[in-house]
């Protein structure tokens, strides 16, 4: 909230009467300067095309035009984490690759394809060992906790220091391979896998990344209930960001929600 957009949202969600501390998930319609027309917390087109329906009936041109607008001033700090100097972006998709229980139920079967994304930050002293050929402990740590989770129906639990049993990863001759074993200590949750990809560099750059865990998870989260029964076949593909564009720079979800060893 230490930007101009962020005093604007902060503006919004007391309207909504939501707390700056609390969730702010969903879809919020507002003018240039703040004011709240409505807001839903909606994800499929139906519910979303009537919530922008009736925005669109209450909403005047003209006051939003003699509306003072908030702009950014010099030193605003950015409202979200940024990547480190240097920094190589990767971005992550994640799925279930079966063992979902047949259904008609519609909501339940967007939630049984749908794929899981995010970016993982790899810092340029982790970027200069992998052009070197090394995988540093740093980096995979970062990935089996972060990354290697089952995000596809909603926000995951990380994994903890202690719950990464095993983790080993490796380069020869451009091949990354190895194993990674993540369990809760009740072992009510848990993900076996493994791992493959392929690394490219080209005067000691990182040209090319691709990388797949794929192995069996089991378990879910206070927010991605609804996991196929037992233990399910699933996987993550990471691939270098080739592309500088809004998407791209959404930070890792572990970072936004301010997990303080991310990039440690």
């Amino acid at each position: 909230m230490q930007d101009a957009e962020g005093q604007i949202f902060a503006k919004v969600l007391r309207q909504a009467g939501l707390g700056l501390e609390g969730g702010s998930q969903g879809v919020f319609c507002f003018t240039a300067d703040g004011k709240l027309l409505s807001h839903a917390n909606v994800a499929e087109a139906e519910p979303e095309r009537r919530l922008l329906t009736g925005v669109l009936r209450k909403f005047d041109p003209a006051a939003a035009l003699a509306a003072e607008v908030l702009t950014p001033v010099a030193g605003d700090k950015p409202p979200l984490p940024q990547p480190p100097p240097g920094a190589l972006i990767v971005d992550v998709t994640s799925k279930v690759l079966g063992g979902y229980p047949e259904t008609k139920d519609r909501r339940e079967t967007f939630a049984q394809k749908s794929l899981g994304r995010d970016h993982l930050w790899i810092r340029a002293d982790e970027a200069a060992a992998l052009a070197e050929g090394k995988f540093p402990d740093s980096l995979a740590r970062r990935l089996a906790r972060y990354h290697l989770v089952d995000n596809t129906r909603g926000e995951p639990p990380m994994w903890e220091a202690n719950e990464v049993k095993r983790l080993d990863l490796k380069i020869a001759d451009g091949r990354i391979s190895g194993t990674v074993h993540l369990e809760t200590r009740r072992g009510d949750r848990g993900y076996t896998a493994d791992i493959a990809g392929v690394i490219e560099a080209s005067e000691n750059k990182v040209t090319r990344l691709d990388l797949v865990a794929k192995g069996q998870f089991w378990g879910e989260g206070p927010f991605t209930w609804g996991a196929p029964p037992g233990k399910f076949p699933f996987a993550v593909a990471c691939r270098l960001a080739t592309e500088d564009c809004a998407a791209t720079r959404v930070p890792p979800q572990a970072a936004r929600l301010g997990s303080r060893d991310y990039l440690e």
